[in-house]
């Protein structure tokens, strides 16, 4: 044969390695039809033919080559092993046989060497296939296949050193060539390193050297599989399907996926009956082969029925071939175990002990069944028996949990058995340690054995889920370690699901008990137990209408669910709950009559309860009749469950009842008197305590007995658990500095308690001992390196500003190295979220990549999570929402609306039903003037939550965009009928009406709000919308008396400072132009306007002294508003330093207030072009809600410098946007109505002057003038009359009107 054909050979080893015999022989007969009559080969072809026992005919074939130089030491070898199996030996041959092996020895060669060690190596005697090896070695040391060989033999032994040392062999070994079976070597050591990345390199070569090589492929499939990319896994496995339909390995992976990982029985059933027919066609005489493959589904199928009947059927044949088969009866009896069919499990146990007396598994099998049966006695002498058997060979974990088993069918106690289970478990797990994932892990996983102990130590827990504060049971702490490698590895697995889901909903963690359970429904939808456990969550939550469809949810998927006392216990505590207190009596009294399980192997046809069941059926009665008002049967039946349960684990459970009844009567001494008979000796005296505290504190009021409740706790139970409770009832009654000293104390006993630590650090800060509590923070991260610790210690600096120390507390704790683990990377993420939020206060500028880097650690979360811990995926989606809102919001305020856009809809992809989020999105549309898309997320934000306020402010917002005033004044109207005291919206509601031109309507809202509240007057929120309202109706004076009365709120101060400073300076709300100041000047000399106009400017300073915003944007605000007071001055000194204000402003953040105080500055320091470079700039900026008065006066008065200039038609531009913004816009009106009169057009002139002198409330003397003018001009000579006596009704010093306008309209209408 060639030395060029490594892969054909390579195949053979690999497959005779994998002890695929028939596989091996078709290999070689593959290469014997190209290498016809090749002694390797057609010794490979009776080896194969050997190993599957058909003797004669491997000894018939090992006899025709073994006379061949090359394969004659193997041949010998071969034929002394196949004689050595025959039924009757040939002693007188295999004595022949051993002299021929001695001579051949002697003088055999290097190659013969080889194939004698290769041998013995598939032989599995390791230490005399290195002496063959090593000889051949020694002879030869340029012989690389000896070196490959050196090292898979090194590799597959049992020895650690052996193993490490393989890598040298296999190097040397593929040095300078590409040998196959050395590259697959390599590949296999990095897997067993756990360097899946580096084996994957090599699995790669393979295909360059050797082309299509099907062991390869199944080699890549495995490494992916360590590497639990099962995506990956399951293509490759379709691919190696693809070249060959029946590949064994190929159909097992995809077996493994769909029972560990996939869920979908029906598929997994079809890839069973695959691998089933692929081992039974592929490698019909191979029983020991068969039940490796079929031992990991045996694992992995649950209790499913159709896979187990499927498993059974096959193993059975198994057996039926090979009767003497011990492994296959042990492995049935275990299926029948699974099946809860304990007879049949013992008659296979029993007939695997026939065949090996002494084997132990056979033994223990036998000893569960005798435990599971009731048969203790018997049970426990065969395990001494089988104790002192097992000393000699070390403890198994079988073996271990039987006897916690029986220890705990004898009520041996709980320390006991729990040491026992614990032990057991232990066991198990070393077992694994070092397995990369894969079929062997599950195997060895065994994930329904650990679920029994899981159960056993789920019969010591609390019953009840855990209230708040009270510290959760170590028992449920363990129990939790000993699924999580389970649920994480097999997620698709329901049984170790349920009981996850109990240990989390007896933990008090009822929202991941829900996704857990949600899961096992998903997979299940007729499981009892979940759909009953799902039910019993609602109700811990108080859901009780969701309780009861839960309960019929599983009836209609499953009716056995009826059968179950726990489904009428559920249904009857729900309806107790929800106030049908007669129909739950009817359903307690129903079940109550049921017989309790009190003694170990006495069993009921019907269905039966548990102690503990039975107590809480009992206590739920009481309470249902005394909630009914029978207090006399509620005591009888109290008193039925005292003697029941009296010295029993309920005891404890029914005593705290009974003193709640006795509270429901009024009998607070009685419920004392209950409470002070329990002692410290007894079991229940904690609780007792802690009750008797309750009432001291919630019905006596009574602060120092409380107190002393505790204390006498501390006294009679000395120790760190009741210190902490002493420290945290007097945290309960803010009484901080006393706890403080109870924790300092309990600290010195255990000062490496750091919760206890974290605890005193939270005193410290309710005390307002910061310092204090940032060094205990300190000290206990030092003392444990929890990371809780550091995000609190975080939070702390942050809300006392202290923003570098945050920073650094927080990269120390993200100074690490690259971590995968679940727990680790979300720790991550909370201190990223932190850090950013350290950054938003302190560098802006770092807030976008510490974002993002923890949308990425989270995706990775996602990711892992769903392959290993699927309940957790709900609540990581909502934080990786919660991320891209934080990345929106932040591109909002940064005004980048694509890419806030983008984060937002990242955010909707995890949570699609978050309405903060589509609220966002119409936001954004509104802003960029996408209003069709706006509304498209508002009727989404409406459709979704029909009472929404933001969604109908939002829609409100929208139609006043599009002009639709209506249908904006009706989505406001309708959040203020229901809420007329919704100050917020009533606001935005008068600047809607406002805008709309329908202000009148106005006070029909403020006499709603006053309706609601007498005290709504004295609400800042009132006074400043009605403040708002009088200064668009031009009412200065009265605006400034009710806007002061919200300047000192937190909410409103602001906003109604920063109106009074503009009111004050500009009460008149005229245009700043290049001729206010010269008239300004020449009017401050007038004693009518000098007074007014100081004082308004005067209080306008004093405003901004007592003005103390809290935000950069409200600083901002400070300075422009100090510079609008230095504007107002007209001196010249003044203001240009208040331009140099406005354009530092301005540079810092492009802002609108900024640039149109710019201008007005310039026009007041007649600088006219710079003023109109800034107001073009404001031109085109988009109107925005925020930014709209602004804009407004900006656009007005650019069209005043166009008016001056004679630009009449790019004025009219600006003043017909200014009106469609502001139908109330009186200046707008003003000024169209001053161009109009330019052009001669009184009758068009007069109709904007109407519309100004409307919208000005008719408080303008100068509007009323001009409209009398033009009236005037146009011949309407009764309304020119009509607008003079208004004006001098109320200006009658009014100069020019009654001369020039009254008089002479009056003449022209003389005869």
């Amino acid at each position: 044969m060639s030395s060029n054909d490594s892969s054909l050979m390579a195949g053979v080893i690999y497959y005779s390695q994998e002890k695929y015999f028939r596989h091996v022989q078709q290999a070689a007969a593959i290469g014997l039809e190209k290498f016809n009559n090749d002694p390797v080969l057609q010794f490979f072809k009776a080896y194969g033919v050997f190993r599957e026992e058909s003797i004669q005919e491997a000894i018939s074939s090992l006899e025709s080559i073994q006379n061949h130089p090359d394969v004659s030491l193997c041949s010998i070898m071969a034929l002394i092993c196949a004689h050595k199996r025959c039924e009757t030996i040939d002693l007188e041959e295999l004595q022949e046989l051993e002299g021929k092996l001695k001579e051949t020895r002697k003088t055999t060669n290097v190659t013969a060497l080889y194939y004698a060690g290769l041998f013995l190596w598939l032989m599995g005697r390791h230490d005399k296939a290195k002496d063959y090896i090593d000889r051949m070695l020694r002879f030869n040391d340029s012989f690389r296949e000896g070196y490959v060989l050196r090292g898979w033999v090194d590799l597959t032994s049992d020895k650690p050193h052996a193993v490490k040392k393989s890598i040298k062999y296999l190097e040397q070994g593929i040095q300078d060539t590409n040998d196959v079976l050395g590259l697959m070597g390599k590949a296999t050591y990095y897997l067993l390193q756990q360097n899946y990345s580096g084996a994957l390199e090599v699995v790669n070569q393979i295909p360059v050297v050797s082309g299509s090589f099907l062991p390869a492929l199944v080699l890549k499939m495995r490494l992916l599989l360590a590497r639990q990319d099962w995506e990956q896994t399951v293509e490759t496995a379709h691919g190696i399907l693809e070249k060959d339909e029946r590949n064994i390995d190929a159909w097992q992976v995809l077996a493994v996926h769909e029972l560990a990982r996939g869920g979908n029985m029906t598929a997994a059933a079809d890839n069973v009956r695959n691998l089933i027919k692929a081992l039974e066609t592929r490698e019909p005489q191979n029983p020991s082969l068969h039940l490796k493959k079929i031992l990991v589904v045996t694992r992995l199928c649950g209790r499913h029925h159709v896979i187990l009947q499927l498993v059974c059927s096959f193993i059975q044949r198994i057996f039926m071939t090979t009767p003497s088969y011990v492994h296959v009866a042990i492995e049935l009896g275990y299926l029948y175990i699974l099946q809860n069919q304990v007879k049949e499990a013992s008659t296979w146990y029993s007939e695997a002990a026939k065949l090996d007396e002494i084997n132990v598994a056979a033994l223990t099998g036998i000893i569960w069944c005798q435990i599971l049966e009731g048969s203790l006695e018997e049970a426990g002498q065969l395990l001494e028996f089988l104790k002192a058997v097992q000393q000699s060979r070390g403890k198994s974990e079988m073996l271990v949990f039987l006897q916690a088993l029986l220890a705990s069918k004898e009520h041996r106690g709980e320390q006991e058995v729990t040491a026992l289970l614990r032990e057991a478990a232990e066991l198990h797990f070393s077992c694994m340690q070092g397995l990369p994932l894969g079929s062997e892990y599950f195997e060895k996983l065994d994930p329904l054995f650990l679920v029994c102990i899981a159960r056993e130590y789920l019969f010591f827990c609390p019953k009840q889920p855990r209230s708040p504060g009270q510290v959760v049971s170590p028992l449920l702490k363990q129990v939790t370690v000993i699924l999580n490698p389970v649920v994480k590895a097999a997620p698709a697995l329901t049984e170790p699901l349920y009981v996850m889901a109990q240990v989390k909903y007896l933990s008090g963690e009822l929202e991941n008990a829900q996704s857990i359970l949600q899961r096992c429904l998903e997979l299940d939808p007729t499981s009892v137990d979940a759909h009953l456990l799902m039910s019993q969550i609602y109700l811990a939550q108080g859901q009780f209408a969701m309780c009861s469809h839960c309960l019929e949810l599983g009836v209609s998927h499953n009716f056995q669910v009826r059968d179950q006392p726990l489904y009428h216990f559920i249904k009857a505590r729900a309806l107790n709950k929800s106030g049908d207190y007669p129909e739950a009596i009817k359903t307690l009294k129903m079940i109550v009559k049921l017989p309790t399980l009190k003694m170990e192997g006495k069993k009921f046809r019907g269905p039966s309860v548990q102690p503990s069941e039975r107590a809480s059926i009992l206590l739920e009665l009481a309470d249902a009749l005394r909630m009914n008002g029978q207090l006399h049967e509620a005591t009888k039946v109290m008193q039925d469950a005292i003697n029941e349960f009296s010295g029993t684990p309920e005891e404890i459970r029914v005593t705290i009842a009974n003193v709640d009844l006795a509270l429901s009567k009024g009998n607070v001494d009685m419920a004392l008197n209950m409470l002070r008979n329990i002692t410290p000796k007894q079991p229940c005296y904690r609780e007792a305590k802690e009750k008797m505290a309750s009432i001291y504190l919630q019905t006596r009021k009574d602060i120092g007995l409380y107190i002393g409740c505790y204390q006498e706790l501390c006294e009679h139970l000395p120790g760190p658990g009741t210190s902490l409770l002493l420290g945290d009832a007097f945290m309960n009654i803010e009484e901080p500095e006393k706890a403080l000293e109870v924790y300092d104390e309990a600290y010195r006993k255990n000062p490496h308690d750091a919760s206890l630590v974290s605890r005193i650090g939270q005193a410290y800060v309710k005390t307002h001992q910061y310092n204090k509590a940032i060094n205990y923070y300190e000290a206990a991260q030092k003392i444990s390196g929890q990371d809780f610790l550091c995000c609190e210690l975080a939070e702390l600096l942050l809300r006392l500003k202290k923003f570098n120390k945050a920073e650094k507390v927080l990269k120390q704790a993200l100074e690490h190295d690259l971590v995968t683990d679940i727990p680790s990377m979300m720790n991550d993420v909370k201190c990223l979220l932190l850090l950013a939020k350290v950054y938003k206060s302190h560098k802006k500028e770092d807030v976008l990549e510490t974002l993002n880097k923890a949308l990425n650690l989270q995706s990775r979360v996602l990711k892992r999570a769903l392959l290993e811990q699927p309940e957790m995926i709900p609540s990581q989606k909502q934080l990786a929402a919660f991320i891209c809102t934080q990345l929106g919001e932040h591109y909002q305020e940064e005004k980048e609306y694509a890419m806030a856009t983008r984060s937002y809809q990242d955010a909707l992809s995890y949570s699609p039903t978050d309405n903060k989020v589509v609220q966002a999105l119409a936001q954004i549309a509104l802003l960029q003037g996408h209003l069709d898309l706006s509304e498209q997320h508002c009727a989404i934000l409406l459709q979704t939550e029909k009472d929404s306020e933001t969604g109908s402010v939002m829609m409100a917002d929208l139609m006043f965009r599009k002009q639709n005033y209506e249908a904006a004044i009706n989505f406001y109207h309708q959040v203020l009928k229901k809420a007329p005291d919704n100050f917020p919206v009533l606001n935005k509601l008068i600047d809607l009406l406002w805008r709309s031109g329908k202000l009148e309507d106005a006070p029909a809202f403020f006499e709603l709000a006053k309706k609601k509240s007498s005290r709504v007057l004295l609400e800042p929120g009132f006074n400043y919308c009605t403040g708002i309202y009088r200064w668009h109706i031009g009412q200065p004076n009265e605006a400034l008396k009710f806007l002061n009365k919200a300047r000192k709120d937190r909410i409103w101060g602001q906003s109604a400072t920063c109106y009074m400073v503009q009111i004050c300076l500009n009460p008149d709300n005229e245009i700043v132009d290049r001729e206010a100041s010269d008239n300004l000047v020449a009017e401050r000399n007038s004693p009518d306007r000098q007074e007014p106009e100081q004082q308004g400017l005067r209080t306008a300073e004093k405003l901004l002294r007592d003005f103390y915003p809290h935000t950069a944007w409200g600083q901002t605000q400070l300075r422009l508003l100090q510079g609008l007071c230095l504007l107002a001055t007209c001196e010249k000194a003044k203001v240009e330093a208040a331009l140099g204000t406005f354009i530092e402003v301005a540079q810092a953040e492009d802002s609108v207030p900024a640039l149109l105080a710019m201008a007005q500055a310039y026009m007041l320091l007649k600088q006219v072009p710079k003023a109109r470079t800034q107001l073009k700039r404001l031109a085109k900026a988009p109107w925005t809600p925020a930014e709209a008065e602004d804009l407004e006066k900006s656009w007005l008065l650019l069209a005043h410098t166009y008016c001056q200039g004679g630009k009449f038609d790019l004025a009219s531009e600006l003043l017909r946007r200014c009106v469609q913004y502001n139908k109330s816009c009186c200046k707008a009106y003003e000024y169209m109505g001053f161009i109009m009169e330019k052009e001669q057009a009184y009758n068009d002139a007069a109709t904007h002057y109407e519309l100004a002198w409307k919208y000005s409330h008719y408080a303008s003397p100068a509007i009323g003038f001009k409209l009398a003018f033009n009236y005037l001009k146009g011949k309407r000579f009764v309304e020119a009359i009509e607008v003079c006596h208004n004006v001098l009704k109320e200006h009658p010093n009014y100069p020019k009107i009654r001369e020039e306008i009254l008089e002479k309209a009056q003449g022209s209408l003389r005869p």
